[in-house]
């Protein structure tokens, strides 16, 4: 967890009253975006639960991947237990039964199953708060920002991990993984101008020990990490304020039994990255 100033700020010291707090923060736009990391997303849930402890609403949401569903229902106005509930009730080993894979390949129809019965209406524009996905296009090779229309399928899409799960075919067009090219979504938040950004990355740098590098497997798993490691540090840069909760990398991306573990690891990070959002929303000016 960091501040960055992407312009000059002026700080605000500790004798800032909290009443002077809430009316600067009134004032301000805040953009909050999730990032791609598999099960690591629960973490994003933590998040949440400090920002909302402590009355930060996010203005617009972007999501990538796991970041998608999180910020879905976020968007749509489900609580804290309410998302817990739903990651508890889709379990990887329940997407894995569905179908066998083929060729390494499965498929995302029983996660699909349990949005349908999250989500209010199936659009982007019954949710209660803007939200921008990002998916990859095959077809195009292009990173897609998409805000309107059809919503569960974009989350599909967004989620669709090359190798492990089917793309998801849109109007013609084959689309998997929005974290492939961008999987931290600031670009959105940008375009709108938000006073202050937020961003979560639950998929954090860190070196490993040569062990991990043993065998295809681990030397393709790196491959991949490091590959959304370089289309994240540029919108790192574009935050300004951000919170990656280093305890995650103990969790492989699809060790969803440790629902508990992520959650609290997201919340404690966020808790102590309360201070320096307080600081950017009474700060004057535009951060």
């Amino acid at each position: 967890m960091r501040f960055h100033d992407h312009e000059p700020t002026k700080r605000i010291g500790s004798w800032l009253f909290f009443s002077v707090f809430m009316t600067m923060k009134k004032n301000k736009s805040i953009g909050l975006a999730l990032s791609g990391g598999g099960a690591r997303g629960i973490a994003h849930i933590g998040v949440i639960k400090a920002l909302q402890e402590n009355d930060i609403h996010p203005d617009i949401i972007t999501g990538a991947s796991a970041g998608s569903i999180v910020g879905a229902l976020l968007a749509d106005g489900k609580s804290v237990d309410e998302m817990l509930s739903f990651v508890r009730d889709s379990s990887i080993m329940k997407i894995w039964k569905l179908v066998l894979p083929n060729r390494g390949i499965t498929s995302l129809q029983y996660l699909k199953d349990r949005l349908k019965l999250y989500i209010g209406e199936d659009t982007f524009e019954s949710l209660k708060t803007p939200l921008y996905i990002a998916v990859t296009n095959l077809n195009s090779g292009k990173c897609e920002m998409i805000h309107s229309g059809k919503l569960i399928d974009i989350i599909m899409a967004s989620s669709s991990i090359p190798l492990v799960f089917q793309p998801v075919e849109i109007d013609g067009q084959s689309y998997v993984d929005g974290g492939v090219l961008d999987n931290l979504p600031v670009g959105p938040l940008l375009d709108q101008k938000m006073d202050l950004i937020i961003g979560v990355n639950v998929m954090p740098h860190v070196a490993i020990e040569r062990k991990s590098l043993q065998g295809v497997i681990g030397v393709t798993t790196r491959c991949f990490d490091l590959a959304v490691l370089a289309n994240t540090l540029p919108s790192l840069k574009h935050c300004d304020v951000i919170i990656e909760p280093k305890g995650v990398n103990e969790f492989n991306i699809f060790n969803f039994s440790k629902v508990d573990d992520l959650f609290e690891i997201g919340y404690k990070e966020a808790q102590s990255a309360i201070p320096l959002i307080k600081e950017a929303l009474a700060a004057e000016g535009n951060t």
